[in-house]
């Protein structure tokens, strides 16, 4: 199976890039936080009886050939923000009196100032990149689950 594009609706399935697909004909199903995408009409079937539609039918579809590239999400949501004016690339994103506390208190160490530009950047980095899994989950909101994780 190829990469994948969306998990069925119902049993969880990967539904690969490029694969046959099916939707719920009903409206309500088909809205952009539900969007419900199941891999076989049987499936489709699963929700009928919890969702009890007076008349619906499944709706063959095909999933988009190739997924958008994380980095290219993330560097235009980048340009968008500087085009904007909305984000200040030398804004300092940390409170340095909590972060310094901080390495004091697990290794008595002292922390240079420079350290707090670094840490910014690297923040503006991961944000970048959730906001860019909550834009392909079509969502307005980011949330935990969009942060990368090593």
């Amino acid at each position: 199976m190829g990469e994948v594009w969306r998990r069925c609706s119902a049993c969880k399935e990967p539904i690969a890039l490029g694969a046959q697909y099916y939707t719920c004909s009903v409206s309500t199903c088909n809205r952009k936080r539900t969007a419900l995408a199941f891999c076989s009409v049987s499936c489709w079937e699963v929700h009928l009886p919890t969702e009890r539609h007076r008349e619906a039918w499944a709706i063959e579809q095909q999933a988009p050939m190739q997924s958008e590239p994380i980095r290219e999400a993330v560097a235009r949501s980048a340009r968008t923000a500087s085009e904007t004016g909305r984000a200040d690339r030398g804004e300092i994103l940390v409170v340095a009196s909590k972060l310094k506390a901080y390495v004091r208190s697990r290794s008595d160490y002292n922390t240079s100032d420079s350290v707090l530009s670094v840490l910014s950047d690297a923040l503006r980095g991961i944000c970048d990149e959730a906001i860019a899994n909550a834009r392909r989950a079509e969502r307005g909101t980011v949330m935990d689950r969009d942060v990368p994780r090593d």
